[in-house]
């Protein structure tokens, strides 16, 4: 959590015991590094026994003795703290968030608040974490840190009240629904040195970030359109659908899709266009048109339409194909007119991905950091600007 790559090099190197340090970086490498140079003895810590025994086709496998009442493990548990989260919330994202926190250093989830008493009991056993349901003012005492985990018309309160408590607070998507209620409370974290932080999982995901990096580095040349897709089927009744909970196809899923938009081609749009087909006040289908003063974007999003689900950049010199599901990028590839050049990346995405977002959280609060380069506040701002638009139905237009 605290050292990075770059850093636990030169701490090897330091040592004087490696004459060279390779850094591992995809899966199955140590194969590759064992054959490419010519490697005779593989040497691993006894914790790790039976895990590697498959490198014996290719090696000798040691598993060294750990020195007793020594580990990095314990290392770490001694040197990092560990911060109490609480989740205000107990459905589906919220269970979900739990056993994704279990891999991450520094996180522990201790509690849960949710205004039904019988559910916030529920969660508490099954998660062994204690449960609030009557004041939320004591569930805060309790804990160090808060996930915001509620339905979508509450997060503002709930975000607010939790900073001005002096928590950290990593809130779900949507952040906010309204741009100025974003900035707000972005502002007070800001200035009480306070993290704050949209739970937009596939924006900390390491493949996600490298593509936006390759696209950014011109492999493609110039970006001039972006084109995602999103949707699930949805039977009533249900939170999505239901006008009332702030449901809708453009609420619950424009946060990812504008995300990537956002990272790719910046917050300074010149025009949105919706159109969307409506049942019972909420949207089931919403396409959105977003022009850039050189650029075009667009997001196909359903709740009660099925759409592909996958992501195209185009630019000058290629583009890139992201199938679905886009959003939970394990694989992309950048294509050209001469498809000799074309080439494919590959990648593992961990579980549920929520890991990722929460390694970022706890990455913040460690090392007393207020902003994420991954998802920038003027970033989070825009998306919430979007989503705003349309429910104020500006350039609405419905089919």
């Amino acid at each position: 959590m605290r050292n990075n790559v770059l850093e636990r090099v030169e701490a090897v190197k330091a040592t004087g015991y490696a004459d060279e340090v390779i850094i591992e970086d995809y899966l199955g490498q140590k194969i590759d590094d064992i054959q490419r140079y010519d490697i005779d003895i593989f040497a691993i810590g006894s914790d790790w026994k039976g895990k590697f025994d498959y490198l014996n086709e290719y090696c000798k496998v040691v598993y060294l003795p750990r020195t007793e009442g020594i580990s990095s493990t314990m290392l770490r548990e001694q040197t990092e703290e560990v911060y109490r989260i609480g989740i205000v919330g107990s459905g589906r994202i919220a269970k979900r968030f739990v056993p994704e926190s279990k891999v991450v250093n520094s996180a522990n989830v201790t509690a849960v608040f949710d205004p039904n008493k019988e559910n916030a009991v529920a969660f508490g056993k099954l998660f062994d974490v204690k449960p609030f349901s009557d004041s939320f003012e004591d569930f805060l005492e309790e804990v160090d840190a808060v996930y915001v985990a509620s339905p979508h018309l509450t997060h503002y309160d709930y975000t607010k009240k939790s900073l001005y408590a002096g928590k950290h607070v990593l809130c779900e998507i949507p952040f906010m629904l309204n741009s100025e209620q974003a900035r707000e409370l972005y502002d007070y974290a800001e200035a009480h040195d306070i993290v704050l932080l949209e739970a937009s999982k596939t924006a900390f995901s390491p493949s996600f970030n490298h593509l936006v990096t390759l696209v950014k580095s011109g492999v493609i040349g110039d970006v001039v359109d972006v084109k995602t897709s999103l949707s699930k089927m949805v039977d009533a009744p249900t939170r999505e659908l239901d006008a009332s909970l702030a449901g809708g196809a453009m609420n619950e899923h424009a946060p990812l899709n504008m995300m990537a938009i956002v990272k790719l081609l910046g917050k300074n749009y010149t025009k949105v266009d919706f159109y969307s087909k409506v049942e019972n006040g909420v949207d089931i289908y919403t396409k959105a048109n977003i022009c850039y003063p050189h650029a075009t974007a667009s997001m196909t999003l359903g709740i009660g339409v099925k759409t592909e689900g996958n992501m195209i950049i185009s630019g000058t010199k290629g583009y890139v194909y992201v199938p679905a599901p886009w959003w939970l990028t394990d694989f992309f590839e950048i294509r050209y007119e001469d498809q000799t050049k074309n080439k494919k990346y590959f990648y593992s995405y961990d579980g549920e991905g929520l890991r990722y977002e929460i390694q970022e959280f706890m990455s913040m609060i460690v090392n007393h950091r207020k902003s994420s380069y991954k998802l920038r506040r003027r970033e989070s701002i825009a998306i919430a600007e979007v989503i705003e638009k349309f429910n104020k139905k500006d350039n609405f237009n419905e089919i």
